[in-house]
């Protein structure tokens, strides 16, 4: 009887030492997986530090490319400027009859290589980065005008205290506000957004680099307008200007804009174009945006006014009283 018991004892203490030898081993393998998974994950967190760190540098390292080849740019041209202006000072030597001309030249030559060289901008902002503050501002400008029920139109208002103001009604039916009124026109007639110009800003300098003052006429302004935007500014590869005088209208086919597409709320493009003309024709500038075709990218119409009715009809009233009087005197 005892021996039986004991018999049966010991296979069931063996079972049970190889289910918990069984069970340490699979804790062990667990354990083992978990720190297996846990070096994997460190060792990529660290190949993924160490790939921003090189991207970061890689784009430090060409960012300071960029800024050194625009410099040389500028260096080049003044070396060029400076070489020519050497050439014409020894030109005035030898060719004593052009002396007078050559000197000019020459000075001219080194003047402006001078300023080329020591007015290099050290420090170059690429477009996309501007390009994105700007959609951030005209974004929230734009969602604050759908929220008051502004209409989509915008009128660029020449002034005194700014070269134009952009002016965004809410009715159809409208009078134009006064400047020293805004942001926000409250009256009954001209209610809506009266906001600085984005245009302003860039007129300004504008209007300091023209050699006189802005034309007075629509196309010559629009030649002046449209050199700015590409030559000055560098805010499109071309812009090609088509003006009818007669209808109070001027289109700009403008292609390869830097800030994007200019159908945004007071893009600079359009916006320099309408308060130019503002400016420079002292009227109100209605604008408009539409696609362009094969030859260009957008076409930016800016319309004016040519005379008033009330201004007509005083003038036929003018014209009339001496036809009457002149028709008594004969009489």
């Amino acid at each position: 009887m005892s021996s039986n018991n004991i018999d049966t004892t010991e296979p069931s203490a063996s079972s049970t030492a190889a289910s918990s030898t069984a069970e340490d081993a699979g804790a062990e393998t667990e354990t083992e997986t978990v720190t297996d998974t846990e070096a994997t994950t460190d060792d990529d967190r660290r190949e993924l530090a160490a790939q921003v760190e090189l991207l970061a540098d890689e784009n430090r390292r060409l960012r300071e490319e960029y800024v050194r080849a625009r410099q040389s740019r500028y260096r080049a041209t003044a070396i060029g400027l400076a070489a020519i202006g050497i050439v014409a000072a020894l030109g005035s030597i030898a060719f004593p009859d052009a002396r007078e001309v050559l000197v000019a030249l020459g000075a001219t030559g080194l003047f402006g290589a001078l300023l080329t060289y020591y007015l290099t901008p050290s420090r170059f902002v690429a477009a996309d980065v501007g390009e994105r503050v700007y959609t951030a501002s005209t974004a929230n400008v734009a969602a604050i005008g759908d929220e008051l029920g502004l209409r989509d139109e915008r009128v660029y208002l020449p002034g005194e205290t700014a070269p134009a103001r952009l002016y965004v009604p809410q009715h159809a039916d409208y009078s134009l506000p006064d400047e020293r009124a805004g942001p926000i026109v409250v009256d009954d007639d001209s209610r809506g957004l009266l906001l600085e110009a984005t245009g302003a800003e860039l007129f300004r300098p504008f209007e300091r680099a023209l050699t006189g003052d802005p034309a007075a006429d629509p196309a010559p302004l629009a030649a002046q307008l449209t050199d700015g935007l590409v030559e000055q500014f560098e805010l499109a590869r071309s812009a090609e200007s088509d003006v009818d005088a007669g209808d109070g209208r001027a289109t700009i086919a403008v292609s390869d804009s830097a800030f994007g597409p200019i159908d945004r709320f007071d893009h600079p493009i359009p916006s320099f174009l309408a308060v130019g003309f503002a400016a420079g024709l002292e009227r109100p500038v209605r604008l408009e945006i539409a696609p362009g075709d094969d030859r260009a990218d957008w076409l930016i119409t800016c319309r004016w006014d040519l005379e008033s009715d009330a201004e007509d009809e005083t003038a036929a009233a003018g014209d009339a009283e001496p036809t009457a009087d002149a028709e008594t005197t004969a009489q």
